[in-house]
């Protein structure tokens, strides 16, 4: 069984910045690519960055481009984002994805949330 474990979620003031952290387990998972997403209050669940373990490419949405930056820890299947200069309107619960080894890149696994707030 895989879980995905994420931290580092909280309250911050506008132009702040927040590290969240996920740890993917299960005895025999690997995966290929672990990404972030997140939802706000009445929205849908909205991508936020990504990175693929193959040569470290990395993705972001438009709105955090700049900002945010996604990194793979030391550890296997461990990634961090780092979110600078928040707004507002980046105050969501932001999930933890993970996709299993394989051909194509689908985010079969998710970790419970974690809340970050930025109060204006």
């Amino acid at each position: 069984q895989v879980q995905l474990v994420e931290s580092g979620g909280g309250l911050v003031q506008a132009g702040g910045s927040l590290r969240l952290s996920c740890a993917a387990s299960g005895r025999t998972f690997s995966s290929n690519a672990m990404g972030w997403f997140r939802q706000a209050p009445g929205k849908e669940r909205e991508f936020v960055a990504e990175i693929r373990w193959s040569g470290g490419t990395t993705g972001y949405a438009d709105s955090v481009k700049g900002r945010f930056t996604i990194s793979r820890g030391n550890a296997k299947n461990t990634v961090y984002l780092q979110m600078n200069s928040l707004k507002p309107e980046d105050t969501a619960v932001y999930y933890c994805a993970a996709s299993p080894m394989g051909p194509w890149v689908k985010y079969d696994y998710w970790g419970q949330g974690t809340q970050v707030t930025v109060s204006s």
